[in-house]
């Protein structure tokens, strides 16, 4: 009988059907299951956003102290520097990073280049430096920093930090550029009262950011940055508190040694 019913199944054209599928139905897909679902995705999606590093076309990043001196960070491609700064380069995406027209061009007597790095990204090529300088007041004397403004002065309580940046001295033409953004930020080394930059809360390190449109920036639209801070160093305040930390320390430990020492004395007469 098996036999026969296989050969009557084989002898027929068999066929399989699917009812409609439908997905988005079950208990996490409405009410209020659906909308915590909904909330965790949407924080998740925010924090793997904010957690990723922003690109910048074009950035500086001022370490700065308290008698004026500063370490300066200038990233950017190299259309960028063109276009911002007027320096002479091969604006072409294949084209080899002069590093010689580089050093010549930043290195002045007011800004030393310490060092000098390339990357490659979005096919354009990127350079990467670190300035020191002596006296944040003459940098805009510098090449690079043509229309930037330092002012770093004691005003009451505050010591205020000032930096105005104007037009753009080069011109590139279309490279491509969409909605890239330029960002200008400032490390401060003592604690920060007031700042006029757009985001209210500081970064990791004592950081302010302001940014802008690259379109804007080589519009000539002016960038103002201010911020008041403390005249004591965050460094010379943690050093305090850990000499203060030490010194207590050490006291408490004598103390204990005294305790002990007096106790076995007293244990010694008492035999």
């Amino acid at each position: 009988m098996l036999a026969e019913a296989a050969a009557g199944v084989a002898g027929k054209r068999v066929s399989i059907s699917f009812g409609p599928v439908i997905f988005g139905k079950g208990p996490w897909t409405s009410g209020p299951r659906h909308a915590a679902v909904l909330l965790v995705a949407g924080l998740a999606a925010t924090a793997c956003r904010d957690a990723l590093p922003k690109h910048y076309e074009y950035d500086e990043v001022v370490e700065l102290s308290l008698d004026g001196s500063a370490t300066v960070y200038v990233n950017g491609s190299v259309p960028a520097l063109v276009a911002l700064h007027g320096i002479e380069l091969d604006i072409r995406p294949n084209a080899r990073v002069d590093r010689g027209a580089i050093r010549r061009f930043y290195d002045s007597d007011a800004a030393t280049l310490v060092r000098l790095n390339t990357s490659r990204r979005h096919g354009r090529r990127f350079v990467h430096l670190r300035l020191a300088v002596h006296d944040i007041h003459l940098l805009p004397g510098a090449p690079g920093f043509e229309s930037s403004r330092f002012q770093l002065v004691s005003e009451g309580d505050d010591v205020v930090f000032r930096w105005t940046i104007g037009a753009p001295a080069g011109h590139v033409p279309d490279v491509g550029w969409s909605s890239e953004l330029v960002a200008y930020r400032v490390n401060l080394p003592s604690r920060i009262r007031y700042h006029n930059a757009p985001s209210k809360e500081i970064e990791r390190g004592n950081i302010l950011v302001w940014e802008q449109p690259l379109s804007a920036r080589l519009a000539g639209e002016p960038v103002a940055m201010e911020a008041r801070m403390a005249p004591e160093s965050i460094l010379y305040t943690t050093l305090w508190l850990f000499g203060a930390m030490a010194a207590l320390a050490g006291l408490v430990f004598a103390v204990i040694i005294w305790f002990v020492v007096r106790r076995g004395r007293r244990q010694a007469e008492a035999q």
